[in-house]
């Protein structure tokens, strides 16, 4: 089992689900914890029966809305305390400290820091690593509609007291409005489509879902998946 933390203030829940899809789609059992403040995905997630903790499948992904611990969500699954959960990968949406701690992302496979450059975005995200305790790896990815070297050297400067060592690499999502719009719009229809998508998007997201992606073997079937998916073969 991977698990790979999301890690910020900005909206990172359809960033996930999409990568979820893709792995899906290849046969790989994902779920994904929204652990955040607003829980968002239990707004977009069609189900029956919402209630304060459930999981629910969408797509063949498997969603947990509620849940602040491993222990919550394998209780709800009828797992016992040393089995591990029954999944390829475990992506969680945090935007607190204490999500740090409660899933031991200390131990994850892959962190990442996602956000943007509004003023909100950048200052909750800071506020969430500054509660870090223990030196951690994480990667950045930076939504941004024109990446800009101040951007960087800014947040850079605004992080440099936080026990954080950032991957080298960087990725970005150049984001577009038109992206924007259909992400809403998928919403509406309740549907994961990347038909309509910008390239740039669909290249960002190929790109890190390889990475995250354990078997190298298996990354070239990705954009062939992909563009099956646009066309709605699958």
């Amino acid at each position: 089992m991977q698990v790979v933390g999301f890690i910020g203030g900005y909206d990172k829940s359809s960033l996930i689900i999409y990568i979820a899809k893709i792995l899906s789609t290849i046969q790989k059992r994902v779920l994904i914890i929204d652990t955040t403040a607003l829980q968002k995905m239990k707004y977009i997630i069609p189900t029956m029966a919402p209630s304060k903790t459930y999981v629910t499948n969408y797509e063949d992904i498997d969603i947990a809305v509620g849940f602040y611990s491993y222990e919550g969500v394998k209780s709800y699954l009828g797992i016992g305390g040393n089995e591990a959960l029954d999944y390829d990968y475990v992506f969680i949406d945090i935007d607190s400290p204490e999500a740090f701690e409660a899933f031991d992302l200390k131990t994850a496979n892959k962190n990442y820091f996602v956000t943007n450059f509004d003023t909100y975005s950048i200052k909750r995200g800071v506020e969430i690593l500054s509660g870090i305790t223990d030196i951690m790896s994480i990667k950045k990815i930076f939504f941004s509609k024109d990446m800009t070297k101040a951007e960087d050297d800014y947040f850079n400067f605004i992080t440099l007291t936080l026990k954080v060592n950032w991957d080298e690499e960087k990725i970005y999502f150049p984001f577009e409005q038109g992206d924007e719009s259909v992400l809403i719009e998928n919403q509406i229809v309740r549907k994961i489509k990347l038909k309509k998508l910008s390239k740039m998007y669909k290249e960002s997201l190929i790109y890190l879902t390889e990475e995250i992606l354990d078997n190298p073997q298996e990354n070239p079937k990705l954009e062939k998946m992909v563009k099956q998916m646009e066309k709605g073969a699958i």
